[in-house]
């Protein structure tokens, strides 16, 4: 059965906001929000369970602890929710997952702001654009987020839930930041959290160390984005053009 599983104390989620974190092209997604659950000392809040996701066990290096792959972790004093997941998820299930996720948040909310990489067309470009459902567009408005420059796609599991989101007319963000294609990319997630998701969720947050430590990080994710390549595009939550597509 699919459900949101509550992880001790409950919180007041009504008006917080979301930031998601599935792997995608250059891990983006996922890095900014891990670095968000670290420097914010975020709890542990629900583990997610929606049709689809992979039925693994999750373990850190020092704790005997097991979770599943995908989370909720919050900070009741920054209204802010971050979704982390350790594994990818097949195309199979986007659809699924994302039904599941939408209806918790709708239920609990919840404003989502959804991440998202896009292949740079040039070694050290971060270029960021937002999209949205619902009035999302006036928040990006309000901190001025580029508009897109080219017809679009997102795909993967972050292209589900904009779908989702679309179908029933939820205020949602979509970001996407211009990144590595093949390998993860911490500067363009500093980029995604300085230059949107610190304004947008009002955080005051430190990327200087996540630029630090690009080298540490890039060491041990690139077996990860490895991992996404050989999944394929489809699978992978990523922008592309929609010229891909003609």
């Amino acid at each position: 059965m699919s459900r949101i599983r509550i992880q001790g104390p409950e919180a007041d989620l009504e008006n917080a906001t979301l930031v998601e974190g599935f792997p995608g092209i250059g891990l983006v997604g996922k890095i900014a929000t891990d670095h968000l659950i670290e420097e914010l000392d975020m709890r542990y809040y629900a583990s997610v369970h929606c049709k689809g996701l992979p039925q693994v066990g999750v373990y850190r290096k020092g704790d005997r602890t097991v979770r599943p792959p995908v989370r909720l972790y919050v900070s009741e004093d920054e209204d802010l929710l971050a979704l982390q997941s350790d594994t990818p998820i097949s195309a199979d299930a986007a659809e699924t997952v994302a039904s599941c996720l939408t209806g918790w948040l709708v239920d609990e909310g919840v404003r989502p702001i959804y991440l998202s990489g896009r292949p740079a067309d040039e070694d050290g470009a971060h270029a960021l654009s937002g999209v949205a459902t619902g009035d999302g567009g006036d928040a990006l408005e309000s901190i001025g987020v580029e508009l897109p420059s080219e017809d679009g796609i997102i795909s993967g599991p972050t292209g589900a839930l904009l779908n989702r989101a679309a179908q029933l007319d939820l205020d949602a963000i979509g970001l996407v930041v211009e990144c590595s294609p093949n390998f993860p990319d911490p500067e363009a997630a500093s980029e995604l959290i300085e230059r949107a998701i610190a304004p947008l969720a009002d955080l005051s947050i430190d990327v200087e160390r996540l630029r630090e430590r690009d080298e540490e990080i890039q060491h041990h994710r690139e077996e990860f984005a490895q991992r996404m390549q050989e999944m394929g595009q489809d699978e992978s939550s990523q922008a592309r053009p929609l010229r891909m597509y003609q």
